[in-house]
């Protein structure tokens, strides 16, 4: 008979296997989209478990959503093994900070600060002595957010700042900005609050300076997988080598051609310097088959990286599955009629019996949504709004601009689910049978149009990560001008020529 563990390993293809049973670490899974990177993460901390080379409760895997930690957690408990610990960095960190808490102090354990930009706005008004508007506000907060998870300390800014290029926001001057980051400190101290990146550097610090405190949490966590690395800040790499303690139990996944959050202290270095960091690597293993989209997909995506000056960095993926439609790419007279165009196709797939749920229209800014929503809600077709932050709930507009219940609405038309419509960010680790992308312009993809450099290669890998998120079909589209009075004309993207 076969023992639990090996049948864990059935349904696994050649690479997933390897993976699985790479149990010593240190280990690197490059894992391209749609290769089944959560199916092999969770199959590989099973058998670890189950072939008993890890101890279930001392097994950690960490993640960078809460939906993907969910995800992780259900299938591990369907393998076997629920007593390893899925969580995102913050929540992890947070468990252990309460955990050691009594026996470090007295005080109370600070609470998270439920609305950071008001104490942002304090800081901001004691500094600069004047109001700031919300969009200037938002900037403030990923500044100081940028600065924390960069491990740059505000007495260090201007210095960065300088030698970066770096201009702060809202006008400031990097002295100003520095300021500003410090009274922002200050108003969380004086409530006894801490944001969610104080969790992981109180995390760092308790580590770092409490021996006893450091040894219990690191026997809670002596088997450690983490999930998209690509996308792990200089303090994320701190506190999980704080975590190993000069240990090399540890797994890394990732692809670094789905590196889009460096705006936010995200980098793929350690990712892919992973074996200059670890010597003693065990296993460097590659999946490169995408199961999720066709081969004329996978080829097109394969053909956005391959122009790049870093191409030698990314995996070159192949299609797991049967051939299907090629790419289609259209350009439209303006913005109007190219929302206008791209509805009536939706319309045409709802006709054929396809689900709305199934359909996602993909852009790279908020703004490009409104007039798609617009254009949908004109042929009744309801539509749900998703951003980094969550999801809108799904309606339709009728003509005098109210709401109405999308749920009222279905009783009528017949109609149930709802079309996607959202940023590429926001749908990084999603999947469509369906997916339109618009505006792939110069200007808008790449945003800006910039020089050949770091932030060129964030666009094109944005680009990349939004056609993946086609199973079957992905159409591309733009339109030469904003609209029928505009003098400007807009060249298609450089990244489809």
């Amino acid at each position: 008979m076969k023992s639990k563990a090996q049948e864990i390993l059935e349904g696994l293809d050649d690479g997933q296997a390897a993976a699985a049973q790479a149990v010593d670490g240190p280990v690197r899974i490059m894992a391209g989209a749609g290769a089944g990177k959560t199916r092999t993460i969770t199959h590989r901390i099973a058998y670890a478990c189950e072939s008993g080379a890890w101890n279930p409760s001392a097994t950690l895997a960490v993640t960078f959503s809460v939906k993907a930690a969910a995800e992780m957690r259900s299938r591990l408990s369907a393998l076997g093994v629920p007593q390893v610990k899925a969580a995102t960095f913050h929540s992890a960190a947070l468990h252990q900070l309460r955990q050691v808490w009594p026996e470090l102090s007295e005080a109370y354990f600070p609470s998270i600060v439920e609305q950071p930009r008001l104490l942002v706005e304090k800081a901001f008004s004691r500094v600069v002595g004047r109001d700031v508007d919300d969009v200037a506000l938002r900037a403030l907060l990923a500044e100081i957010n940028w600065t924390k998870v960069s491990l740059i300390a505000p007495a260090d800014y201007a210095r960065v700042c300088a030698a970066t290029h770096r201009q702060p926001p809202a006008d400031l001057t990097p002295d100003q900005m520095a300021d500003v980051i410090d009274a922002y400190e200050q108003e969380k101290t004086n409530r006894n609050r801490m944001d969610f990146n104080d969790i992981l550097l109180m995390a760092c610090h308790v580590m770092e300076r409490f021996e006893e405190a450091a040894a219990t949490i690191r026997s809670r966590v002596r088997w450690i997988t983490v999930d998209e690395y690509q996308d792990v800040s200089p303090l994320q790499h701190r506190l999980m080598r704080l975590w190993l303690g000069g240990r090399d139990s540890v797994c890394v996944v990732g692809d670094p051609a789905q590196t889009i959050y460096s705006f936010a202290g995200a980098t793929s270095h350690y990712l892919l310097h992973f074996p200059e960091e670890f010597h003693a690597m065990r296993a460097d293993i590659r999946l490169e088959t995408d199961y999720r989209s066709t081969p004329q997909v996978v080829h097109y995506a394969n053909r956005i990286l391959a122009a790049s000056p870093y191409a030698d960095d990314y995996l070159v993926l192949r299609s797991g599955r049967q051939a299907g439609r090629r790419i289609q790419c259209t350009s439209y007279a303006t913005d109007e009629q190219e929302a206008q165009g791209v509805a009536r196709r939706i319309a045409r797939l709802l006709a054929d019996g396809v689900s709305p749920n199934d359909i996602a229209v993909l852009m790279r800014i908020n703004a490009q949504g409104a007039m798609v929503r617009a254009a949908l809600n004109q042929l009744r077709i309801r539509s749900r709004v998703r951003t980094e932050y969550g999801q809108s709930e799904a309606t339709l507009i009728d003509s005098s601009g109210a709401a109405a219940k999308a749920a009222a609405i279905d009783l009528a038309a017949g109609q149930t689910g709802a079309v996607s419509i959202s940023t590429i960010h926001a749908a990084k680790g999603l999947e469509w049978k369906h997916v339109f992308i618009i505006g792939c312009s110069e200007g808008l993809i790449p945003f800006g149009s910039p020089a050949p450099g770091d932030v060129l290669e964030e666009e094109r890998r944005l680009l990349y990560v939004g056609v993946t998120r086609g199973e079957d079909t992905v159409d591309l589209s733009f339109a030469s001008s904003k609209d029928s009075m505009s003098m400007q004309r807009r060249t298609p993207s450089r990244f489809l020529r």
